[in-house]
C-alpha cells in the first residue's frame, strides 16, 4: 500500500459529506470570482511572472523542512505570491498548485479537494492581504515596518489556514475541536515561522535584484525575457533539490496519528506519480526530479492556459 500525503493537503475520509460540500461552495464561488477580476492587460503583459511563480512554488512545497518534535513543514507559498502577485493572481496560482497536487500526485483528497483550496488558495491568500495592508498603515513609516508586515502576514497566512483545518476536522467528527484545533495551530506556527522567514528573504532577494517584480506594473520585453529566464534557473534548482527533503511526518500527519484519526484516511483512488515519483523510475532521487519537473511543467502550462483564456475573452 502506497504512503499517503498529508502536510495540510486533507485526504479523502478526513472530512464529512456536508464540510466537504460547503468547503467546495465557497472555494469555488471564490475562485471564479478571481478569474473573472483580473485586469486582462496586467495579467498579459506579467504573464511570465505568474507562470514562473505557480511553477517555482509546486517545486518548493516539495522541500520539507525539519521542526520541533520529529515533525516536517514546507512552504506554502500563499504569502509570497500574494505579495509579489496581487491577491487574485495569487488565488490563481495556489488553485492551480494544489489542484495538481491532488490529480496529478495524489497530495490531498479529490473530494476534499474543495476544503484544500479554501484552506490554501482562499484562506491563506486573503489572509495574508489583509495582515499586510494593516500592519502597513500601522507600521508603514517605519523603515523596518513593512518587512515586519510581510513576517507576519506569511506566518498568519499558515496559522489561519491550519485553524481552518482544525476546524473543518472537528465539524467532521475526526477529533474534538477542543484539541484538533489547538493541535494544528500549535505545530503550524512554529512552521509559519519558517514560512514568515522564507517570504521576507525571497522578497528582499526579488527587490535586489529586478525590482520591477514586486511593483504592480507591466514588464517590458526585456523584462519579461529576464523574469522567465530567473523563473526557470529557481525551479530548477528548487526541484533538483527536493530529493533532500525531510521524511519526518507533515503536521497534518503528526495530528492525525497523535489524535487518533489517521486511519480515517482513505486511499487515492488512482495512482499517477504517487509520492512525486515517476512510476518505473522507482522511489529514488532521479524519481523524484523528474516527477518534480513534470509537476512544474503541468502547473506552469495550466496557469498560462487559464490566464491566455481570459485575456482573450477581455479583448473580445
Amino acid at each position: 500500500m502506497l504512503p499517503l500525503i498529508l502536510a495540510m493537503h486533507i485526504p479523502d475520509g478526513f472530512l464529512s459529506l456536508p464540510v466537504v460540500l460547503g468547503c467546495w461552495l465557497l472555494a469555488g464561488v471564490a475562485i471564479a470570482w478571481a478569474l473573472r477580476a483580473q485586469d486582462g492587460d496586467l495579467a498579459a503583459q506579467r504573464l511570465p511572472l505568474i507562470g514562473v511563480m505557480a511553477a517555482a512554488i509546486f517545486a518548493a512545497q516539495m522541500l520539507n523542512f525539519p521542526i520541533a518534535g520529529g515533525t516536517s513543514g514546507h512552504l506554502l507559498g500563499a504569502a509570497l505570491a500574494t505579495l509579489v502577485l496581487g491577491p487574485r493572481s495569487a488565488m490563481l496560482v495556489m488553485t492551480t498548485v494544489v489542484g495538481v497536487q491532488a490529480l496529478f500526485f495524489q497530495d490531498g483528497g479529490l473530494l476534499a479537494l474543495g476544503a484544500n483550496l479554501l484552506n490554501m488558495a482562499v484562506i491563506g491568500v486573503w489572509v495574508t492581504y489583509a495582515v499586510q495592508r494593516l500592519l502597513n498603515r500601522l507600521l508603514g513609516r517605519f523603515a523596518w515596518g513593512h518587512r515586519i508586515g510581510e513576517f507576519a502576514a506569511a506566518w498568519a497566512s499558515i496559522f489561519t489556514a491550519a485553524l481552518a483545518c482544525g476546524l473543518e476536522l472537528a465539524l467532521s467528527g475526526a477529533s474534538p475541536a477542543g484539541l484538533v484545533i489547538p493541535a494544528m495551530g500549535g505545530v503550524h506556527a512554529l512552521i509559519g515561522l519558517v514560512e514568515g522567514g522564507i517570504t521576507v528573504g525571497a522578497l528582499a532577494f526579488l527587490r535586489a535584484a529586478r525590482p520591477a517584480l514586486v511593483q504592480p506594473a507591466p514588464f517590458s520585453a526585456a523584462e519579461r525575457g529576464g523574469v522567465m529566464i530567473g523563473g526557470v534557473l529557481i525551479t530548477l534548482v528548487l526541484v533538483i533539490a527536493a530529493p533532500l527533503a525531510s521524511t519526518a511526518p507533515d503536521g497534518l500527519e503528526r495530528v492525525a496519528e497523535d489524535l487518533g484519526f489517521l486511519e480515517r484516511a482513505a486511499q487515492p483512488l488512482y495512482h499517477l506519480l504517487p509520492d512525486y515519483t515517476v512510476p518505473g523510475l522507482g522511489e529514488g532521487a532521479l524519481s523524484t526530479i523528474v516527477a518534480g519537473l513534470i509537476g512544474a511543467l503541468v502547473v506552469l502550462g495550466l496557469v498560462w492556459g487559464l490566464l491566455a483564456a481570459r485575456v482573450h475573452r477581455a479583448k473580445m
